[in-house]
């Protein structure tokens, strides 16, 4: 039986086709707490965009399950006399697959369409390959002069945002830009969803966490922990498909889509809740796989983990190929399995439960 549904497959290519660049997250997080609401108590909205949906709002006893909105972007940087664009990066954009990509200028008169410019194979200085750079990467959004992109509202500042939008890819794989990690957010407001419909009552305050600004170093993630203040921190993010050509699995590890979640070992991640997950996927017959984590794990699990005197996290992932560029794609089945993992793991903690090693 599926777990996702048509009217969440709607939200989901709705939720992914809605821009929500670091740092202007917030149209994105309208759609996804309109979605969330009729599953919560309640819900908490910060004063930079992070959104809570809050199931037993009176608990004493916190559990966060948390994913961020945001997604990588351009900003408007520099604008030559002759009207092109230069930009810098919001995030951890990829400069090289931009040329040739269309995208959208937000601006206070509305989008601006654009280009990223590309000269011919047989124009380039000599013949010579040109490999692209974040110093010649540049938009071309129909002007002839720095006075008629200023005229069309076009200005330093300006977020910068592909077209490119959600499609189904042989029926079983979800491509898009943005589904680091707006897939999290989409797979949080599905355990939301279950655990209403199936009339499940937690002995717990349960908080789903939809963070801003995890692409610029964990922001939404550090700042919410100091409002929540929780006990534990479920956090499911998107990690590589090492399978993929031209990925080093000695490096990287080993996993790969249509395998399961990936399961992190690492310091952030506290052993006793990660016992707890493993068993939940024993018991329930959901495929796992793991990977270790040296010192971070680069997720908002390491905000969690590491603050208000310690939060017992750990990280579920989601394997992915092509990470941060426009055709990001995970499979159904991947996706599914996280949502049941962590809806399974939720009825598994006890009221106040204590993951202390020593007590």
């Amino acid at each position: 039986m599926s777990v996702i549904n048509k009217n969440s497959l709607r939200f989901l290519e709705k939720y992914i086709n809605n821009a929500s660049p670091t740092g202007f997250e917030s149209e994105g997080q309208k759609i996804w707490l309109d979605y969330i609401k009729p599953y919560v108590d309640s819900h908490i909205v910060d004063t930079y965009g992070t959104v809570v949906g809050v199931i037993n709002p009176d608990h004493e006893y916190k559990v966060v399950i948390e994913a961020h909105a945001d997604e990588i972007s351009w900003f408007v940087h520099y604008i030559t006399k002759e009207g092109f664009i230069y930009l810098v990066r919001n995030g951890g954009s990829d400069h090289q697959i931009a040329p040739s990509k269309r995208v959208n200028i937000h601006t206070d008169n509305g989008i601006i369409d654009a280009v990223f410019g590309w000269p011919a194979i047989h124009t380039r200085r000599g013949g010579k390959e040109e490999v692209p750079k974040l110093e010649n990467i540049f938009l071309d959004c129909g002007a002839r002069s720095d006075k008629e992109v200023n005229d069309m509202g076009i200005q330093v500042g300006n977020v910068v945002t592909y077209k490119d939008s959600f499609t189904i890819m042989n029926k079983k794989f979800f491509v898009g830009r943005a589904l680091d990690n707006r897939i999290g957010g989409f797979m949080i407001a599905e355990v939301a969803r279950l655990l209403k419909e199936n009339k499940k009552n937690l002995p717990f305050g349960l908080y789903i966490t939809n963070s801003v600004q995890e692409e610029v170093g964990l922001r939404g993630a550090q700042m919410i922990t100091e409002t929540i203040r929780p006990n534990v921190a479920i956090v499911t993010d998107v990690t590589h498909d090492t399978h993929t050509p031209m990925i080093n699995k000695i490096k990287e590890g080993d996993c790969k889509m249509e395998k399961g979640p990936v399961l992190t070992f690492g310091p952030s991640v506290q052993n006793n809740l990660l016992k707890l997950i493993i068993n939940t996927a024993k018991k329930h017959k959901i495929d796992i796989q793991r990977a270790a984590a040296s010192r971070s794990t680069g997720t908002d699990t390491d905000a969690f983990a590491f603050s208000t005197g310690g939060v017992a996290s750990a990280l579920i992932s989601l394997p992915l190929r092509y990470m941060h560029t426009t055709v990001e794609t995970v499979s159904k089945k991947d996706v599914e399995s996280v949502i049941m993992l962590i809806y399974k793991s939720l009825l598994n903690i006890k009221k106040n439960h204590d993951f202390r090693y020593l007590k």
